[in-house]
């Protein structure tokens, strides 16, 4: 498993490559947090391909001291040149393939919405958006009030209180925060009893924020029919985010829906079989 830091970023950025094959690039949800979270899961895709990702400037070992706010610019000049630096889009190969999960998919429109205005960029060759974060700021508010109603759910609530009264506070720390962990993404579930054996992340707040205050009172409907490249979005029919949201993205960008049911925001670990199966059929029929 090749790692290392980029050298043609504002900042260097941590980078792993894994599998052989076409390569992807693998962008991870946030904003602010880190590549890991998505492992080992989604290893999956290293099967058959080349799979590149990153720490997003920022979060994970992409930690910056530099003052200045991190923008979804700022995210778009990194993921262009990580594009180029890291060979996920050769010269001939028609651009490149890019997955993003949840604010990574919306990066991923985002960055293949700048390509199209801007043929210094690498561009892209399809997009593979799992899961991805609101299109407009009112699915995005939609979104937080569901996630909140969830969160205080009485299925979490017992399953909270299951874990207070099991000593395991004091008798395995470290179990006792890897279980508060998944109980505190369990409303992100379609069965909030399905968020175990997850690898912990942290985001980073202030760069959270600097990024979704920097995007305003968004919209990108209109924007996005501008891009037209193979486009499959998958999303979960109990995702807290508004499944309009990602309809809406599909018929923007000309794409392909597929909604998984049964199934939240986490579908490597809530239907890993469909999700896989879906992307690589999608990939083979667009190769």
């Amino acid at each position: 498993m090749p790692t290392g830091f980029t050298h043609t970023t504002a900042i260097p950025l941590f980078y792993r490559v894994d599998g052989h094959g076409d390569p992807l690039l693998l962008l991870h949800g946030g904003p602010g947090a880190h590549h890991d979270y998505l492992y080992p899961q989604m290893l999956a895709l290293a099967d058959r391909h080349r799979v590149v990702t990153y720490d997003q400037r920022g979060g994970g070992r992409s930690k910056t001291d530099d003052p200045a706010p991190i923008t979804w610019q700022t995210q778009v000049a990194d993921l262009a040149q990580v594009l180029a630096e890291l060979g996920v889009a050769p010269p001939g190969a028609g651009g490149a393939t890019v997955v993003g999960y949840s604010w990574g998919a919306l990066l991923a429109m985002l960055y293949a919405l700048q390509a199209t205005m801007d043929a210094t960029l690498p561009p892209v060759a399809r997009l593979v958006l799992i899961s991805p974060a609101p299109i407009s700021r009112a699915w995005r508010d939609e979104f937080e009030t569901t996630l909140a109603v969830r969160g205080r759910s009485d299925a979490i609530r017992a399953m909270r209180d299951t874990l207070t009264a099991s000593g395991l506070r004091d008798s395995d720390p470290a179990a006792f925060r890897q279980r508060s962990f998944e109980l505190s993404v369990a409303g992100y579930f379609a069965d909030p009893a399905r968020a175990t054996a997850l690898t912990p992340f942290r985001v980073t707040g202030k760069v959270q924020q600097s990024v979704w205050q920097s995007l305003g009172d968004f919209d990108l409907r209109q924007s996005l029919r501008a891009v037209r490249v193979p486009t499959l979005v998958i999303h979960g029919r109990q995702d807290p985010i508004p499944l309009a949201s990602a309809t809406a993205a599909a018929e923007a960008l000309g794409g392909e829906c597929v909604v998984l049911e049964a199934c939240g925001h986490v579908p490597y670990v809530e239907r890993p079989d469909e999700l896989f199966r879906t992307i690589e059929r999608f990939l083979t029929a667009t190769a």
